[in-house]
């Protein structure tokens, strides 16, 4: 019976052991911190284009018309009104995403380690 090159099983076990270790490294904080403000930004900028479009146009259509400012404040909350629509379909699709990558992760979920920490 003929054992291995202990140089090849070396090379073989170093190889799988990077292999281990490149599976279970940590991704980058910064990157996913960078990731959620960049999120946050895309929101606070979808509210305020929608109330500067409505403002712009409730402005314009009374200025247009002569009347007292009634198109500016209708306008502007049917702006805010689409910027805060915009913004929550910005978070679900977020929360989508959020819930696509804790479900390919391998990690578990809170609840089953903490049985198994106290012995339960």
């Amino acid at each position: 019976m003929s054992d291995p090159d202990p140089a090849e099983r070396l090379a073989l076990l170093e190889t799988r052991i990077n292999e281990l270790k490149a599976k279970d490294a940590p991704k980058p904080h910064t990157e996913e911190h960078y990731s959620q403000a960049q999120h946050a930004w895309r929101m606070v900028i979808e509210m305020v284009a929608g109330i500067a479009i409505g403002f712009g146009i409730g402005y314009g259509l009374d200025s247009l018309l002569g009347t007292i400012p009634i198109f500016l404040v209708l306008f502007t909350l049917l702006g805010f009104a689409a910027g805060v629509k915009t913004m929550m379909r910005s978070a679900a699709e977020l929360q989508k995403e959020h819930l696509a990558d804790a479900a390919t992760d391998n990690t578990p979920q809170t609840g089953g380690d903490e049985r198994a920490k106290h012995g339960d």
